[in-house]
């Protein structure tokens, strides 16, 4: 593909160096992501990288059929950090969570770019650095955090990768998300609305009060986000 505006949708893309997304633009593919598309099955090889561009994409842990997130993909990065770290697979699940589109590029294909410049693969394993520190934070916060905080946390790291105030999510998907029963994420997200902090309908999540719901997450909310800063800057 020609190096146009499409690939600037995804940010980590944006911010490599013309010589490095020389190397990978002529094999990125415009993909859809369809709301809980598989990405990555646990232990089976993967064979496809998706650079987001809009939509949520999660990295799920799971046992004997209880699932929780570990982490969210949006426009900031990519999925197959396995591959990064020279793995096949990975014993996680990676599906799509909120429908959007992305570039996607064949492992094969990015592990040849990669062994021509060591600046891409830098900055490539720099997005699986935030990621990282992502996850060993939603770890901490599920441990430390009231679920209210925790709720919180999630909503603000889905709209930082969204545009507009609007996620659509049923409480159903949240409570996957959060490793909790769908009852009381009913109750946590009732609380939060009779607070003017969201409006909730039929399968969505409307943001109204982005300052008020920061307050509520705290410092479960930040640390993340600011180191994905730091190694961008």
């Amino acid at each position: 593909m020609a190096l146009g505006n499409s690939i600037h949708r995804n940010r980590l893309l944006a911010g490599l160096s013309a010589h490095d997304r020389a190397l990978l633009a002529p094999h990125l593919v415009p993909a859809d992501l369809a709301l809980r598309q598989v990405l990555e099955s646990p232990g089976k090889a993967i064979s496809t990288v998706y650079f987001v561009e809009r939509g949520i994409v999660s990295v799920v842990a799971g046992d004997s059929g209880r699932d929780i997130e570990v982490g969210i993909i949006g426009r900031e990065g990519m999925t197959g950090a396995s591959v990064l770290l020279g793995a096949v697979s990975s014993p996680l699940a990676t599906y799509v969570q909120i429908a959007g589109a992305a570039q996607r590029i064949r492992v094969p294909t990015l592990r040849r770019a990669l062994q021509q410049s060591r600046s891409l693969h830098a900055a490539l394993l720099r997005q699986v650095q935030a990621f990282m520190i992502q996850t060993a934070h939603t770890a901490l916060v599920n441990g430390r955090f009231r679920l209210d905080a925790r709720l919180a946390r999630w909503l603000l790291m889905a709209h930082d990768r969204i545009d507009g105030n609007e996620l659509p999510l049923t409480h159903e998907f949240l409570s996957v998300m959060l490793g909790v029963g769908r009852p009381v994420v009913t109750v946590t997200l009732s609380s939060l609305e009779r607070q003017g902090l969201i409006k909730v309908g039929r399968g969505s999540i409307t943001l109204l009060d982005r300052k008020g719901i920061k307050a509520i997450a705290g410092r479960s909310y930040g640390r993340p986000e600011a180191e994905l800063r730091r190694l961008r800057s």
